[in-house]
């Protein structure tokens, strides 16, 4: 593959990772108007984004394994097409039963799709200056793609109907499996060998789902200490430990565990979880926020959000790679979660009668700025310890941190700000201020959360140059700059 097409092809990846990112997010603004046209309760309406998040959570890791076994460019494009058709059945739902579905299905092909990107990436660009900027490019569509969310959404459901925020999915999901085709060689797999590890494939998919699903339904519904709650947590808690046991004891795991003994990979990776879960009750609170407080419309809170999408390309895409080839990752990550955690801690400020200029821009200013330095090196981390025939594993490990520590993060900030609002409400508040000291706590503890990851940051990463000699010397695996072990891939194989 030539330079050109390489980038090119890099592109077209990206569209994919897009158009999976986008539907995370372009539902929200959404689903006033779904609830109206279907009769959705309110406890029901939650289902529509539900549904997604648990076959996506679900699924990321073994996806991306698979696509380690069989073929990441084939995992890739099988879950294009279940994607692009569970889009055409939820924008032609007339049912609340097809609706939810059509969801879970599109969750599955997400999963599919976006699990194996990074890996195909690392895969084509193994240049580390190169593969710097690429990962710039990708953690960008993958961080941005929230606010660009926002603003998709807006338009196309004030402009036309919520049923085209599902239908513009077919065409992208068309061309980008037509120009995947034709720029992007067949890749073999290192086998199924002795087997796929069907008992680790079960124990951890079921583990992740039970545990999404106990995020974002009993835990919101009753309570974190309902009997039900605790009940689900502890039957997601056994099944990792035993996803745990069966891995170290597999002739042929699901999850070789010596990727964890990277320290980058492992903190970057529970960086992730924190860093994300911060992120996403920011712009779920911060869209309420908006909406509730400010009496912005569904497409001016995504013009709101417009700012966080051109700071994070500017930085992700023309200096990122830059930054982190002169400082490193390490260096990066630490900075940039310092603005994001200033950024969050700005918000809690923010009052009842504020404006946008004064009391949200610079807030996704900081927030911009700090995901653009950020996301790419933590990605870069999290990639730096996986050997070729391992990238699909830590691609989809690193988009499942990602997603669970979304879902954590919107479903822990949004309950307990949900719980002051009420009783402040009960105590005689008025609802705007009850609504707005809500919003704060959300935003102080995702500022918290952040103050977590920087203390991880600093007691677990490793400077490259430190995790390069390790990795030469611990069997399967290498520096950010390192060369793959090659006689580990050649039994692999």
């Amino acid at each position: 593959m030539t330079d050109k097409n390489r980038w090119i092809a890099l592109y077209v990846l990206c569209v994919g990772m897009l158009m999976i990112v986008l539907d995370a997010t372009v539902v929200n603004v959404a689903l006033p108007s779904i609830q109206s046209d279907l009769g959705f309760s309110q406890s029901s309406l939650a289902w529509v984004v539900n549904a997604y998040l648990i076959a996506f959570g679900g699924l990321l890791l073994l996806a991306g394994r698979l696509g380690d076994l069989v073929s990441r460019r084939g995992m890739f494009l099988a879950g294009l097409g279940v994607f692009t058709v569970a889009s055409v059945l939820c924008g032609v739902a007339q049912s609340q039963g097809v609706l939810v579905a059509a969801r879970f299905v599109q969750g599955v092909g997400g999963a599919m799709t976006s699990a194996v990107i990074l890996g195909m990436i690392v895969t084509m660009f193994p240049e580390p200056r190169q593969q710097a900027k690429a990962i710039g490019v990708f953690a960008f569509v993958a961080s941005a793609g929230g606010a660009v969310g926002l603003l998709v959404g807006g338009v196309l459901t004030q402009a036309i109907s919520w049923h085209w925020i599902f239908f513009v999915n077919v065409p992208i999901g068309i061309l980008t499996a037509v120009l995947t085709v034709r720029l992007i060689a067949p890749d073999k797999g290192i086998g199924f060998g002795e087997g796929a590890d069907l008992p680790g494939a079960v124990l951890i998919t079921g583990s992740l789902m039970v545990g999404v699903y106990t995020i974002v339904e009993p835990a919101t519904e009753y309570g974190w200490d309902a009997g039900r709650t605790l009940a689900l947590g502890g039957l997601s808690l056994a099944l990792l430990v035993a996803f745990v046991v069966r891995e170290a004891t597999a002739r042929r795991p699901l999850v070789p565990l010596r990727i964890f003994r990277s320290r980058n990979v492992a903190g970057a990776n529970l960086i992730q979880v924190l860093s994300v879960a911060g992120m996403f009750g920011m712009f779920f609170l911060g869209a309420l926020y908006l909406q509730h407080i400010l009496d912005y419309d569904a497409l001016e809170t995504g013009l709101a959000f417009l700012p966080v999408t051109i700071l994070m390309g500017t930085l992700s895409v023309r200096y990122t790679d830059r930054l982190v080839m002169r400082f490193g990752a390490k260096t990066l990550v630490l900075g940039g979660l310092t603005l994001f955690m200033a950024g969050l801690a700005l918000f809690t400020r923010a009052p009842v009668d504020g404006d946008y200029v004064s009391h949200v821009l610079p807030v996704i200013v900081l927030l911009g700025t700090g995901a653009g330095l950020c996301f790419p090196a933590l990605m870069t981390l999290a990639m730096s310890g996986a050997t070729p025939s391992d990238a699909g594993l830590a691609s989809g490990l690193i988009n499942t941190t990602a997603q669970v520590g979304g879902a954590l993060g919107l479903a822990v900030l949004a309950t307990l700000s949900a719980s002051r609002s009420n009783n402040l409400i009960e105590d005689g508040e008025s609802t705007a201020a009850a609504l707005t000291s809500g919003y704060h706590l959300a935003f102080g503890i995702g500022a918290a959360l952040i103050v977590v990851a920087i203390a991880v940051a600093v007691i677990v990463l490793e400077p490259e140059r430190q995790s390069k000699k390790e990795s030469e010397m611990a069997p399967g695996l290498r520096g950010l700059a390192g060369e793959p072990n090659k006689q580990e891939d050649e039994n692999a194989a």
